[in-house]
Order: structure tokens, then C-alpha cells, then sequence
């Protein structure tokens, strides 16, 4: 397979396997990643079909979707090796994916992981942060605020996460996406 058909074929499993997804981390999730990880590969001049590649897996596996076990590595090779992908695509796809996620507090360490990163946090935030945010408050049954139980709310969740967001985008891209959708959750909260 070339490049264009991994990632079809990549983008149809995706498809396949999280439409319907309730908690926010569904397809369209994944796709809004993808389209702006693509746009900020294009402008930081990263390697395009491993960010798309990673952008597009980056929710495999992911411990919120697996009761908290992370399947990430076992699910995306296993996927991979299916499309005949080299080990080293695979590999590199893998630690991309591994430095993506908030709750794992790793730092992104290439230029590509950096981009899939800020593209996830990206959705995280803004407008379409807030609907997913209280999405995933819903599916896990979480009051929206509680004044006698703050730590258990969605509203708690803007100050543990998501407005820590935009101090830690990567790219110059992305900071500058991360300004005005910052705002939006600010205007919000007041």
C-alpha cells in the first residue's frame, strides 16, 4: 500500500470504530484532530503522513475508552501490521501517540508528536471544547457543578484541564488557534 492508502484505509477503521462514540472522542473528533493537525504540519513543515498517520489513531486504545487500561500500542500495531505498515512507521507512530495524551503528562518530544498534541488539545477547547466537555461530564454521570463536591463536576475540569491548555501548546500555530478559543472558554465561565 502507498501512503494515501494507509491513511484511507486508516480513516475508514477510524470511522468504523468510533462513530457513535458518546463521551466526545468520537469520529468527528478525530476528524476536526486530523484536519488541523494537517494544517499546522503543513505551516511547521513536519512529516506530513506521519502526523495524519497518528493524528487519526491518536484515540485508539485510549485508557478513557478501555475502563482505564491503556491498548494503544497492542491495538495500533496490530492495526498496522494488518495494512502491511514497516516497523518503522509503526514504531514512530506508536511514540507519537504516546506523547499525545494530557492525562500522561508527557512531553512531546518531535516535531510531529508536538503537532498531533497541540491538535488534540486544540479540540479540547473553544466552542466545540465545550460541547465535548460536558459530553464526557454526561457519559461518566458527573454533575455539572457542585459546590460541596467541586472535584467531582465538569466545571471543575476547566481548572484541572482545560484552561492549562493553551500555556502548553508547542507550535507558534498552534498558539495562535489557542488564543481565541481560550477566550471562548473564559467568556463561558463568567
Amino acid at each position: 500500500m502507498n501512503e494515501q492508502q494507509i491513511l484511507n484505509a486508516t480513516q475508514a477503521y477510524i470511522k468504523n470504530k468510533f462513530s457513535g462514540e458518546t463521551t466526545g472522542h468520537d469520529y468527528f473528533h478525530i476528524q476536526r484532530v486530523v484536519k488541523i493537525a494537517k494544517r499546522i504540519a503543513q505551516e511547521e513543515n513536519a512529516d506530513l503522513f506521519l502526523v495524519e498517520l497518528a493524528a487519526w489513531l491518536h484515540d485508539v486504545g485510549d485508557h478513557k475508552l478501555h475502563d482505564g487500561i491503556d491498548k494503544s500500542q497492542e491495538l495500533i500495531t496490530e492495526f498496522l501490521l494488518g495494512l502491511n505498515v514497516s516497523e518503522e512507521i509503526i514504531s514512530k507512530t506508536i511514540e507519537i501517540i504516546s506523547q499525545t495524551s494530557f492525562s500522561k503528562g508527557k512531553i512531546a518530544k518531535s516535531l510531529e508528536a508536538q503537532i498531533v498534541q497541540d491538535a488534540d488539545r486544540l479540540d479540547a477547547i473553544g466552542a466545540i471544547g465545550l460541547a465535548r466537555v460536558f459530553a464526557y461530564g454526561g457519559s461518566k454521570q458527573r454533575e455539572i457543578w457542585n459546590p460541596e463536591n467541586p472535584d467531582q463536576t465538569t466545571i471543575q475540569h476547566f481548572y484541572n484541564k482545560l484552561l492549562k491548555l493553551k500555556n502548553l501548546m508547542n507550535t507558534n500555530s498552534a498558539k495562535q488557534l489557542a488564543e481565541e478559543r481560550h477566550q471562548y472558554l473564559e467568556e463561558f465561565l463568567q
